[in-house]
């Protein structure tokens, strides 16, 4: 007789500590973009995210819709508090 097991293959709340847009990168989660990830940076969500890291704390933000020679966007890094959220996970209110 074999014994069945049922897997949870649904994801997690928690979110890596690094995590980027651009496909290329080893920090791309597409699955875990797909759900949408919201950053908020020094206290102001921003929508021009490419990648973030919590730990080393920082951004890198496009600067508008200005590409490189590879066709990938320009960005510019900016060091603050980062803190990454799932967008379809409520959120609770601040005090």
């Amino acid at each position: 007789m074999r014994a069945e097991f049922t897997w949870d293959l649904t994801m997690t709340d928690t979110l890596p500590d690094r995590l980027s847009a651009n496909p290329k990168s080893p920090f791309h989660d597409a699955a875990l973009l797909e759900r949408g990830v919201g950053v908020r940076f020094n206290g102001v969500d921003k929508t021009n995210v490419e990648e973030y890291c919590v730990s080393e704390g920082w951004v890198r933000l496009a600067v508008g819709k200005t590409v490189d020679r590879h066709g990938q966007p320009m960005t510019i890094k900016y060091t603050g508090t980062v803190e990454p959220y799932l967008k379809d996970v409520p959120q609770a209110p601040s005090a």
